[in-house]
């Protein structure tokens, strides 16, 4: 058995003991790659050797009982390797080309659509929602369920001018990152504080120091300890809850969902770009938040009709223009898409260019 290196405190573990023996040999040795079909790529190395990857979508959040079903394909249909992407797709390595159409018709008839690949919209990568994360305002692997229900067909093709990336995210602190339509979801109100419980729960020093705007200041209410929040300041990004559960943010009513498009975090082509504010205040309506499908469909398929080739969303806009964009996409344009906050202006960039 392959020697593995010592495990570290950060990092990935050693790939090269679960690669496809082909993969290994030709590890930094790739001549070319092409895309036969959606979902499928063919790699070439430069001795000759040839290799698929075989790409299919998941449901994020899986049980033993679905791992085991894709371990049991990757075993009789493919080479028995597999490796799982940052958006939660599988990929099965297969040396045969043979293996190829079996391995896709066996994921496709176990639920597992193939697809994900070149100018497609890719699966939506996410934050943890409510089975994992401490904050979250809605359930984002919810979100990412009802949305690609909508988006199959898209997936499985591509027709898209270029790759379409989205992410969606729990709360403002956005951990789904830039994506070309991020669904992020929007506090409207400051937290509401239970002053009683302040004190026996929450490191207060720990919460002001978590406010990234400086917004909490200790306070003494009703002869006890606490906590209270300048609301001039305050963003309701939601950062205070997690150290102190009495500052709740989430709201039944004031907490929304907004989209937000035009962000990219490559530098291929062009520089790495923040998303922008399009469209807030949606309902946070699960457990299949139709009103959220309903724009960010609405956007894709204007850019699929309007963009030029290998145009992503981002470049798109830039070409036509902002005030084009929501005329195009029928998005009402008001002042509250404007970006008017200055509470840390002269310590904050005012542009989107990276600065080292």
């Amino acid at each position: 058995m392959a020697t593995m290196r010592a495990p570290i405190e950060s990092g990935v573990p050693d790939a090269m003991p679960y690669m496809h023996p082909v993969m290994v040999k030709n590890y930094g040795k790739w001549a070319s790659h092409d895309h036969p079909k959606p979902g499928v790529l063919r790699h070439h190395a430069e001795n000759g050797d040839v290799i698929w990857t075989v790409k299919a979508g998941t449901q994020r959040q899986m049980d033993v009982y679905t791992i085991r079903k894709l371990c049991d394909i990757a075993d009789h249909f493919a080479d028995g390797h597999v490796r799982f992407t940052t958006r939660s797709n599988i990929e099965y390595m297969v040396s045969d080309e043979a293996k190829v159409e079996p391995l896709i018709k066996a994921l496709t008839d176990n639920g597992f659509p193939v697809g994900g690949t070149a100018n497609s919209v890719s699966m939506i990568s996410h934050t943890q929602g409510y089975l994992h994360c401490d904050i979250p305002g809605t359930d984002a692997s919810g979100v990412v369920k009802a949305l690609m229900d909508e988006l199959y067909e898209e997936f499985i093709s591509c027709e898209m001018p270029n790759r379409v990336k989205l992410s969606t995210s729990c709360c403002e602190i956005n951990c789904g990152g830039q994506a070309d339509i991020a669904i992020i979801m929007q506090h409207t109100k400051p937290p509401k504080i239970n002053h009683d419980l302040v004190a026996n729960v929450c490191e207060r020093p720990s919460v002001v120091a978590r406010c990234p705007v400086a917004a909490i200041r200790p306070a003494l209410v009703n002869g006890k300890p606490s906590l209270e929040v300048d609301e001039k300041k305050c963003v309701c990004c939601g950062a205070c809850y997690p150290p102190c559960p009495p500052m709740q943010i989430n709201d039944s009513e004031h907490s929304k969902i907004a989209i937000w498009v035009g962000g990219k975090n490559s530098n291929a082509r062009s520089r790495p770009t923040f998303h922008k504010l399009v469209a807030s205040g949606l309902p946070n309506n699960g457990p299949r938040w139709p009103e959220v499908a309903a724009v960010v469909k609405n956007i894709l398929a204007v850019y699929k009709a309007d963009a030029q080739p290998w145009e992503r969303l981002a470049d798109w806009i830039d070409r036509i223009g902002w005030p084009r964009f929501f005329e195009k996409t029928d998005l009402p344009f008001t002042k509250f898409h404007i970006d008017d906050w200055r509470g840390s202006r002269s310590t904050l960039n005012a542009s989107t260019h990276i600065r080292f």
